[in-house]
């Protein structure tokens, strides 16, 4: 068995990633059969609990406020709501239920505790529960560890060089801390990033550097091609060629053997052989629905047409980890603390987002 290293260089990473095709999938394949069953692949459905009106300006996201963009808003779902979508998505497959919200940052209060009941309510039928909720202290994580998450996601988007041309209203450091906040808790770790956003591949390998050298590393990454969309800063970026996704779900499979590595957003434009060349690259993680919160996704009919052609086997639950005991909301040890720390804002400009915002104005008048 490969050893898990935590002392990966950018060069380390480069000299990877710019192996030949057929080396990089043999090494990639080879450590992928070493650590986990070839042909079982965790199938998760992605929910938008609260859709749209987000502070932030992430420049490839249609739910910020201050972009136009065609992105229907919602309140917060109701517990029900996401118990019957939940049932449909275990009755489809899915073992893991992912709920994000736009919010930059977890506020205690009774949106948050509606939250935690969700948590409870989905830990009980038997599936894996991930949220994707935006920064998070360490008591938020303890009570969402209570409820019986199992799972928390939070990418780092790119290298931390680049970073800074993607997002102005939080920094990097930011995105750390929230992690090691989930650490200091029973539940995982989902980290990774988009590629596409008109970084070089040496921020690729940046980003690889910052969470193959967490240790211990995330227990999933996602790999995202960027869907742009409309009205956002990176509305025009050229689509991501099937072989830049194929090489950077072998390169984060060889320098993070033992996670599960997610074939994530942009799936849509892939072919079932571009796919499949993901899986035999180390890929052994879907989003399943139509919807990936916002961004078209295949069908789930497809996926497991897919899954039929190619003799790959949804993973069941719990399958990597324990199931989390769910504690109720009265027997809780940890209680709302009224917290409100000071995320950071590094506020520099960036240009495309800036003539997004402007756009938008204009749009909004008009």
């Amino acid at each position: 068995m490969l050893e898990v290293r935590h002392n990966w260089t950018k060069e380390d990473i480069l000299e990877i990633y710019n192996k030949p095709m057929m080396d990089l999938l043999y090494q990639a394949a080879s450590i992928h059969r070493q650590h986990h069953d070839s042909n079982t692949v965790q199938v998760s459905t992605l929910l938008s609990i609260k859709t749209g009106g987000c502070p932030e300006d992430c420049g490839y996201c249609p739910q910020a406020a201050r972009y136009h963009t065609a992105i229907e808003g919602n309140d917060l779902m109701s517990v029900n709501q996401v118990k019957a979508q939940a049932l449909r998505a275990k009755a489809s497959g899915s073992s893991r239920v992912c709920m994000g919200a736009a919010w930059r940052n977890v506020k205690d209060g009774p949106e948050f505790d509606q939250v935690l009941e969700m948590v409870r309510t989905i830990n009980k039928l038997d599936m894996e529960v991930c949220c994707t909720l935006g920064m998070l202290t360490e008591n938020q994580a303890q009570r969402l560890a209570e409820a019986g998450l199992y799972a928390y996601n939070h990418n780092l988007d790119t290298s931390e060089e680049y970073y800074k041309e993607v997002i102005s209203t939080r920094g990097f450091e930011d995105r750390l801390e929230t992690i090691d906040n989930v650490r200091k808790t029973n539940v995982t770790v989902c980290s990774g990033g988009i590629i596409g956003m008109g970084e070089k591949v040496e921020d690729r390998a940046g980003m690889l550097v910052a969470l193959s050298t967490l240790d211990p590393q995330p227990e999933s990454v996602p790999i995202n091609a960027l869907v742009s969309v409309d009205g956002t800063p990176m509305e025009n970026e050229k689509p991501v060629e099937i072989w830049e996704m194929i090489r950077m779900v072998a390169t984060t499979r060889i320098v993070m053997p033992k996670t599960q590595v997610r074939l994530s957003a942009g799936r849509t434009s892939m072919s079932r052989e571009g796919q499949a060349m993901c899986f035999f690259a180390g890929a052994n993680s879907i989003f399943a629905g139509d919807k990936l919160l916002t961004t078209p996704n295949p069908d789930v009919n497809e996926d497991m047409e897919m899954f039929k052609t190619l003799g790959l086997i949804p993973q069941k639950p719990f399958v990597k980890g324990a199931q989390p005991k769910t504690v109720a909301a009265e027997d809780s040890q940890f209680e709302a603390m009224g917290e409100k720390p000071k995320w950071s804002r590094p506020g520099h400009k960036i240009d495309r987002n800036e003539a997004a915002k402007e756009k938008a104005k204009v749009l909004t008048k008009s």
